[in-house]
Formats: C-alpha cells, structure tokens, sequence
C-alpha cells in the first residue's frame, strides 16, 4: 500500500548511523520508512504486521541472520533487498535472485537497487 509520502519501506538495520544513511537515502527516493527495526524481535513484528511495500534487510543483525524476517515478507509477497558487509556469498541460494547491496555503498548504487524494486512493486499492485 504506497501512501501519499511514496512506498512504504521497512528497514531492518542495527547499527544506528548506517541505519541513519539508508533512511536518508530511503527518503531522498521518495519512500516513506516504517521502523527502523533495529532488532531481530523488530523486524519480525514488523514484517508480519504492518503494511509494506518493500524491505531492506542486513543480513546480521546483532548477530542473527535475518532470513526468517525475508521468509515471511516473501511468504506476504513483499519485496526486498539485503544489505551486507560481508561477502555475497553469506546469503543462501534460496535468495540468489534478490538483490544484495554490499556496505559501504553509495547514494547511485543505492538508488540503482531500490527505484527498480519500487517500479517492480508499483507494477505488480496495478494489476
């Protein structure tokens, strides 16, 4: 449900200052940010209950893995993204088609993943 303010992105990220960027950066493309979840028990009430359009998702959260939060919002249809600074290689196969921005990263490189996702979603919700 795109509101007024553009899409509606859940953020899980729990370092503070990253989680800072990605909400400018979220806001600079015309999205509207739900959260910040920056714990695992967050995301996960989160991604089950709210209305979204679209997550980002760092794959370590206070070290746990974020992919139940990514099951549910696959399993609610909701795109999403990770973001990491680990290797790519660190998420699973099951997500191989899902786009992965690596840390650090740029306003472009962000802008480059995200406006896709939001077309991609603004599509599949005029049908």
């Amino acid at each position: 449900m795109q509101t007024a303010r553009g899409p509606r992105v859940l953020i899980v990220e729990d370092e503070t200052l990253v989680s800072m960027l990605i909400e400018d950066m979220v806001g600079d493309c015309g999205g509207y940010v739900v959260g910040p979840a920056a714990t695992f028990e967050q995301a996960i009430a989160i991604a089950l209950d709210e209305d979204l359009d679209l997550a980002i998702l760092d794959v370590n959260v206070a070290g746990l893995v974020v992919y139940p939060v990514a099951d549910i919002l696959r399993h609610r249809g909701i795109p999403f993204m990770f973001v990491t600074g680990y290797d790519s290689s660190i998420v699973p196969a099951r997500y191989q088609h899902e786009r992965v921005l690596m840390k650090p990263f740029s306003y472009e490189t962000f802008s480059d993943a995200f406006d896709p996702i939001v077309a991609e979603r603004r599509a599949a919700l005029a049908i």
